[in-house]
């Protein structure tokens, strides 16, 4: 471990090898021996931030409970960040900074702990320079003629994401990667945002997101990408997949939303979204051949499930396949611009109630290959919304099991996709479990 001695200078602490670092045996890491080691914080380093840059490939980030005020950026390969605690494991913006963790180096995991108050992003897993950058005002997009630059494979697990001014946990020209276990609320945008990749070969699976302008969004994003057992309660949008032509990769096709919890998102204490969207359970904006499959969409002011175009980008192909429906103002609503209109949208084996236009369920039943039917209706007026940071902070959590104890976790160069054949209907039990989002 004679690699520490460079760090004499910034970190003394870490000058004689073996002062306070964990030897965990062979693992993942680069060094000729084969050995990795765990870096403790504040043990070891005095800061996230400085024991992330002694860390090499196979290397163990642990964090000790307390409020660290730092933006940390994980560059290194295979590195595992993680907190000993969730809720106590705090890195907080102090709405000084715009990311919490910006990770661009691949097979990098981050669990187990907590990111707040940024002026952008919680967590950033990003391929884009430009992205990575947080330069204010921009919002990470890519919008020169350079080509996407993927980030290949990353893991964010059993992370707490609140009171962010863009998103709380965002994928951004990034691919092969799973988002899991994860909460995330108060995001002035997204509570989790997926952008900019085709395909993405990502699994955002069995997260929680509300009190958000939107629990989740796909925006360009498609090919093996998948949002399967979530619950997306208590927003003002539950999900959007969509088409924009502020980032590359258009159109946004080919994505998969199963077994999700999608219901009441007309939440007034959340943050007002630009486009003043409210009391929709999924919106499909310009995006093509996504599948709807099994999931429960219940109690929404405006629409279960609306179709729409964006500008010049026509909805064609998706399929809305045994999904339950209730209590919505209307359950499926397609309406598209004159000049922009969809084709082959349909729907099969759904449980519903109402369709604008009427009778969808019969004149757009799947499979078809011929120009989508649309209609309009009288969508509510949407209450004002609240400053993000004024959202309320969220019950304690899940802990990632065996934190301090468990080795670093080793990022697979591609998850494994889900058998959605295999994911069931949410239970309508569901509806009432954990269904009183917190308000204050």
């Amino acid at each position: 471990m004679l690699r520490f001695g460079l760090a004499v200078v910034a970190v003394p602490v870490l000058a004689l090898a073996g002062c306070g670092i964990d030897d965990d045996g062979p693992g993942t890491g680069s060094r000729p021996d084969g050995t990795r080691v765990t870096i403790r914080v504040p043990a070891d380093a005095p800061t996230i931030s400085a024991a992330v840059s002694l860390a090499q490939p196979g290397d163990l980030v642990l964090v000790a409970p307390g409020v660290y005020h730092e933006s940390v950026k994980v560059d290194t390969p295979q590195v595992t960040l993680r907190g000993e605690s969730r809720d106590a494991v705090v890195i907080d913006g102090r709405l000084r900074q715009p990311n919490g963790v910006v990770v661009t180096a691949p097979g990098v995991a981050v669990e187990n702990l907590t990111v707040r108050n940024n002026t952008q992003n919680g967590v950033l897993v990003t391929g884009s320079a430009t992205a990575a950058t947080g330069t204010p005002g921009h919002g990470g997009y890519d919008t020169g003629d350079e080509p996407v630059t993927f980030l290949k494979s990353f893991l964010v697990s059993h992370v707490t994401a609140t009171r962010n001014g863009l998103y709380g946990i965002y994928a951004f020209s990034a691919q092969d990667g799973v988002i899991e276990h994860s909460y995330a609320s108060g995001s002035a945008d997204s509570g989790i945002y997926v952008g900019q990749c085709k395909p993405c070969r990502i699994v955002v699976r069995d997260n929680i997101a509300e009190l958000n302008a939107v629990g989740y969004e796909g925006t360009n994003a498609g090919g093996d990408m998948y949002v399967v057992g979530n619950r997306f309660v208590g927003n003002r949008v539950g999900l959007t997949t969509s088409s924009d032509h502020q980032e590359k990769l258009l159109p946004q096709q080919d994505a998969v939303v199963a077994g999700n919890l999608i219901a009441t998102n007309q939440q007034a204490s959340t943050p007002e979204q630009a486009d003043g969207g409210w009391g929709i359970g999924i919106g499909v904006d310009g995006g093509s051949d996504n599948r709807f499959v099994r999931n429960r969409i219940a109690d929404h002011a405006n629409a279960g499930l609306v179709i729409t175009a964006t500008a010049d980008i026509p909805p064609n192909g998706n399929q809305i396949v045994e999904n339950a429906f209730a209590a919505n103002g209307v359950d499926v609503g397609w309406t598209f611009p004159a000049a922009t209109v969809g084709r082959g949208n349909c729907l099969r084996g759904n449980d519903l109630a109402t369709t604008v236009p009427a009778r969808l369920a019969t004149t757009a039943s799947c499979p078809v290959a011929d120009l989508s039917p649309s209609g309009t209706w009288a969508a509510p007026t949407p209450p004002r919304g609240i400053p993000f940071t004024d959202v309320a902070a969220p019950a304690p959590q899940p802990q990632f099991p065996n934190a301090t104890t468990a080795g670093p976790t080793a990022v697979p160069a591609a998850p494994a996709l889900p058998d959605i054949a295999r994911i069931a209907l949410p239970s309508a039990s569901l509806l009432a479990e954990r269904a009183l989002v917190r308000t204050s």
